[in-house]
């Protein structure tokens, strides 16, 4: 493992936040009151026991900012996340656009690009995954440096692992789901409160190879961990894999890295889902010192402007002897240089035959290669240059205060003041992951279509992602018993709406949207925007 210069931070904003540990109880400590007055400043930004039924009552901007100011004043420590955003990604204010859909992490600044110009591209690769594992395969020099800088900032060591670059999330999930030996080792548990279509494929490639797919069951509404039952899955006498997230990517939930310790003591292998975590967040000292079997990590190549990009699957050498030899190498791709990539596929089919290898390609061009290979992947760049603790305290305000802020809303003449969002999942936490999954409700209580309010927040230039809740344990009650539990668990799923915060997010963005959802107060707003759209553009716009 290699050294950080943030592990003295680290261990600061792990023990403070993230690195709770829920399979203890533990007692009152004095820890107890940082928390009670960071929830008390949150509330005040709003003022204690504010609520708004007009969305054109609520305060402006500039008035909650500097309410914010005042009540977080660490807030404030936190501008240089505004200055690098101005400077390096400045189509933000040329397209007055809110991203709160983008799960991964940026590998460039808008400011590293020219008009037509290409990062890299992308050319699927015909060795087998796990031959690929153990022998290695031909790569350009441009693929070699961007593993590691990859490696850099993951914070793993390439003494350690073996990383291999896949399409998608979805091609990683299903090669490792087709190489792991679930015929001897027979579990695989995984712990995600919303529907992953991507780790699906690996639960139906265990499935057909005689495994017993679980999933760990949340609370609901809180959404957090049923402890027991996972500890009863990962101290029962079968073993195999758990596939595990250190925060859910659409709720926020946090759940705590010791999950992982518990798992490999009793003999489990485990993979981390890391494509959720915010930047840095796997320099935190829990995951500085644990080295997970495998891990997964999404990367895309520019926020708030271009979304494409891979999947890098990092898979630790010394488990790499129990993969079966699988005969799939679907989704696995080299990086190559833009120009490189074009030229060998803009050519007819019969010039392809009489194409020279890749390799041969490479040492043919090499000054292009010293070009691509002196690119700047200042997306990450800027990420080390924040660091962990003005990331992660950032993020923690501006969630926080969206939470509630979202929460303040509440329909007018409904009698007790019915709410007009349903948060799922943690409410005001110092220790919530930054992402807020929730549901516009009508002045009677029902949901509001999470795919209208989504569609009408991208015509108000808002982003946002719906998602499905899953593996949820409901209680309420049925007839006349109070205590019955109504439907062990959600399998069918609640759909919702998701905000994704970033290191980039400000707090006019959140502020935006708040906002915006804030308009549903009105009655009339889906039938006004309806009339608005049909006037401008003089046909019937479906929402």
């Amino acid at each position: 493992m290699q050294s950080s210069n943030c592990i003295k931070e680290a261990s600061k904003a792990c023990f403070s936040s993230c690195c709770t540990n829920p399979l203890h109880v533990a007692p009152p400590t004095a820890a107890a009151t940082p928390r009670r007055d960071f929830v008390s400043a949150i509330l005040s930004t709003l003022h204690p026991n504010t609520s708004f039924t007009n969305h054109e009552s609520l305060p402006s901007l500039r008035e909650l900012l500097s309410s914010l100011r005042d009540a977080v004043p660490n807030y404030f420590n936190t501008v240089l996340a505004d200055s690098i955003r101005a400077q390096e990604y400045h189509h933000f204010n040329l397209s007055n656009h809110v991203c709160l859909d983008y799960v991964g992490h940026g590998l460039f600044s808008y400011a590293q690009k020219s008009a037509d110009e290409r990062f890299f591209d992308f050319s699927y690769s015909s060795t087998n995954f796990t031959s690929y594992l153990l022998y290695g395969a031909e790569e350009t020099e441009f693929q070699a440096a961007a593993k590691q800088r990859i490696f850099k900032y993951m914070n793993l060591s390439e003494d350690d692992y073996s990383l291999v670059f896949t399409a998608n999330q979805s091609s990683s999930f299903n090669l490792l789901g087709h190489s792991y030996p679930f015929d001897s080792h027979q579990n695989l548990v995984t712990v995600y409160d919303c529907d992953n279509e991507a780790l699906q494929l690996m639960i139906d490639a265990a499935r057909k190879r005689s495994a017993r797919p679980q999933s760990a069951v949340f609370s609901w509404p809180s959404l957090r961990v049923n402890s027991r039952k996972l500890r009863k899955i990962l101290m029962s006498k079968n073993r195999g894999l758990l596939v595990f997230p250190l925060q859910s990517r659409m709720s926020g939930a946090r759940y705590s890295y010791q999950w992982m310790n518990l798992a490999r003591e009793n003999g489990w292998h485990v993979l981390l889902d890391a494509s959720a975590l915010a930047p840095k967040e796997m320099e935190t000292l829990g995951l500085s010192l644990f080295h997970p079997d495998f891990l997964i990590s999404s990367f895309f190549n520019i926020f708030g402007h271009n979304p494409s990009g891979f999947c890098c699957l990092f898979v630790k050498k010394s488990s790499v002897s129990l993969l079966t030899q699988s005969s799939t190498n679907m989704g696995i791709i080299n990086l190559v240089p833009p120009k490189l990539h074009a030229e060998s596929s803009s050519s007819s089919s019969e010039e392809r035959s009489k194409a020279p290898l890749l390799s041969e390609i490479v040492e043919v061009d090499r000054n292009q290669e010293k070009k691509c290979e002196a690119i700047e992947f200042r997306g990450l760049d800027n990420a080390d240059t924040l660091g962990l603790i003005l990331i992660s305290s950032r993020l923690r305000y501006l969630v926080n205060w969206l939470v509630n802020a979202l929460l303040s809303l509440r329909h007018p003449h409904s009698g007790n003041g019915v709410p007009l969002v349903t948060v799922y999942g943690p409410r005001i936490r110092l220790d919530r992951g930054p992402a807020i999954a929730f549901n516009v409700c009508d002045w009677k209580g029902e949901r509001v279509e999470p795919l209208l309010v989504q569609k009408l927040a991208d015509r108000n230039n808002i982003s946002l992602s719906l998602g499905l809740l899953k593996n949820v344990c409901f209680t309420g009650t049925m007839g006349k018993d109070k205590e019955k539990k109504k439907s062990s668990r959600g399998d069918r799923g609640v759909g919702m709406v998701s905000a994704s915060l970033g290191m980039l997010t400000n707090f006019e963005d959140v502020y935006r949207l708040w906002a915006f959802v804030s308009r549903f107060l009105d009655a009339d707003f889906v039938e006004k925007e309806k009339w608005r759209y049909t006037a401008l553009n003089q046909t019937t716009v479906e929402v």
